[in-house]
């Protein structure tokens, strides 16, 4: 290809991109109206001006440039490394994300991970029924030490009676 266009070639070159576009536009307007068809005519008309002006050279440069870096690109082996590693670099951190949303694989502020300490069965964890459920297993509920009759069914009732107090002092029924 050639790597620099003639005034007369970009002329050419400018004009059959317009008439390309100008058949198009009139497919446009015939199905979409007036108004989408009149943009496409102004689209139409600037690869034209482009050639006329002696614009039509810079822009196949610029076309030809991003062509040659894209396939530069394309048959690279090095750049296939490359997005290989970024494809492995999200696929980590995604599952790190789900690994920490879980709670598996984080260690306390301690220092120690909290596996083992239910393993070694210090002071608190005295049967085997009181280790800790495996991540997506429902446990029994946490005990208020400070409350011990209140349960989670109450405290939902209390936020209901603090909206319904709410309501109505609104006047809403």
């Amino acid at each position: 290809m050639p790597e620099n266009l003639t005034w007369m070639t970009g002329v050419i070159l400018g004009g059959g991109l317009t008439l390309v576009g100008l058949v198009i536009s009139f497919v446009v307007w015939r199905a979409k109206g007036a108004a989408h068809g009149l943009r496409g005519v102004a689209w139409s008309l600037l690869p034209l001006a482009a050639g006329l002006i002696g614009l039509m050279n810079a822009v196949w440069q610029f076309v030809m440039s991003i062509v040659g870096i894209l396939v530069g690109l394309l048959f690279n082996p090095a750049v296939w490394a490359g997005v290989a590693l970024a494809g492995l670099a999200v696929v980590l951190y995604v599952v790190s994300g789900v690994m920490a949303a879980r709670g598996v694989g984080t260690r306390s502020r301690g220092g120690a991970s909290e596996e083992p300490k239910a393993a070694r069965g210090g002071g608190q964890a005295g049967a085997a029924g009181a280790a800790k459920p495996a991540a997506g297993q429902v446990g029994a509920a946490p005990k208020n030490p400070k409350n011990p009759k209140k349960t989670a069914a109450d405290d939902d009732l209390a936020d209901l009676g603090d909206i319904e107090a709410l309501l109505r002092k609104r006047g809403i029924d």
